[in-house]
């Protein structure tokens, strides 16, 4: 049996169509034809494929690191979808390898008992960072990779981990060789690495950083740093917050400009609708004053955005075209991670979970029609 939506507006991922009329079946797209609304037909103004944020650490009530287990990933999961978000990597951070372990297990306990959620396995931000640029992470978790701690994170998140962050200096050539061949998505952050030590990584095929501009070496006129080497690297993905916390919204409209189609975004929340104020895990705590999270040093905890706000963000406050702004919660992080056959686009044959919004970018509802 299949069923039918109307849409003035579909953000297809690779552009803007008018007046369609969308056919789905078996959850899936069937058919999409320009046509006039029929008063029985849901209706809507806008719709996007499902937006998909790669890089969030918490949900209303529980963050990830602390309480690495189902009941978490369900949190992220609904309270992204309650904004917007369809699809989410849900994020633990630098922590003891047991941590690791269990959030892996995590993951893939939620996946198979829910294999229609949006939940498309997690991403690992650390540990193997550089301390220097470690940020809010735990120094007494940050580490250098070891041969035989990396191979068993490599073996048991074997189709869980679909990211994980990297400070790319501290891995000799074989270990970074090694998580390269995983089939694991590696991504460069938590860096302080040289424009040349950045540059080589990519090289070898890093084609990802995290959270561009934050917890990396800074580019300057004589050490250009790892966001020069991004700037300077066509190929390489960079993922941003476009917060006006985490970076000006000066500093984004450069990103912009320079990385072109190779810019995307992400919330990295640490907690979802500001309803956590105060938060201690261990020696890591943050404290929300002024719409932002920042812990006792002094540093940026994680940010309080949805992905539907950096996507209303980037196009009020750094003049990104609607349809590149939706492109960049959408098809670029799928096509970065390599799902880009599988999610971020509305087409025939792709998965019939959209991303709705009014047109002030106000309101960001998820939307699976079903028979």
């Amino acid at each position: 049996m299949s069923i039918q939506l109307f849409a003035e507006r579909v953000f297809t991922g690779i552009e803007v169509l008018e007046n369609q009329l969308i056919t789905i079946q078996d959850g899936k797209i069937a058919g999409m034809e320009n046509a006039k609304p029929d008063p029985g037909i849901t209706k809507v103004a806008n719709l996007a494929p499902g937006l998909f944020d790669s890089h969030i650490n918490g949900g209303e009530k529980y963050y990830f690191t602390e309480r690495a287990d189902e009941e978490t990933i369900d949190d992220i999961y609904q309270a992204s979808l309650n904004t917007g978000a369809a699809y989410v990597l849900p994020t633990l951070i630098t922590s003891p390898r047991e941590n690791i372990l269990k959030g892996i297990e995590a993951t893939r306990s939620y996946i198979s008992k829910n294999p229609a959620s949006g939940v498309l396995g997690m991403h690992l931000e650390g540990p193997f960072l550089n301390p220097i640029k470690r940020g809010a992470h735990l120094s007494e978790y940050v580490r250098k990779p070891g041969n035989e701690e990396l191979a068993e994170i490599i073996k048991y998140g074997k189709g869980v981990i679909r990211l994980i962050t990297i400070a790319p200096e501290m891995f000799t050539d074989d270990q970074l060789a090694m998580l390269l061949e995983s089939g694991i998505t590696v991504s460069a952050g938590h860096s302080n690495a040289t424009y040349e030590e950045a540059t080589s990584a990519f090289g070898k095929g890093i084609q990802l950083v995290t959270h561009l501009y934050n917890a990396m070496s800074a580019f300057g006129h004589r050490q250009p740093g790892l966001v020069g080497a991004t700037f300077d690297t066509e190929s390489v993905y960079a993922p941003i917050i476009i917060d006006g916390v985490h970076c000006d919204f000066g500093a984004a409209s450069v990103a912009y400009k320079i990385k072109k189609d190779k810019l995307f975004l992400i919330s990295d929340a640490l907690f979802l609708g500001e309803k956590v104020t105060e938060f201690k895990w261990g020696e890591f705590d943050a404290y929300l004053k002024n719409g932002r999270y920042t812990n006792s040093d002094g540093n940026l905890a994680g940010a309080t955005i949805s992905l539907g706000d950096a996507v209303r963000n980037a196009v009020q406050h750094v003049d990104i075209p609607l349809q590149e702004a939706i492109e960049m919660a959408t098809i670029r992080p799928a096509t970065a991670l390599g799902l880009n056959d599988k999610i971020g686009s509305i087409a025939i044959g792709y998965p019939a979970t959209f991303t709705t919004f009014d047109d002030n970018l106000d309101l960001f509802h998820v939307l699976s029609p079903r028979a």
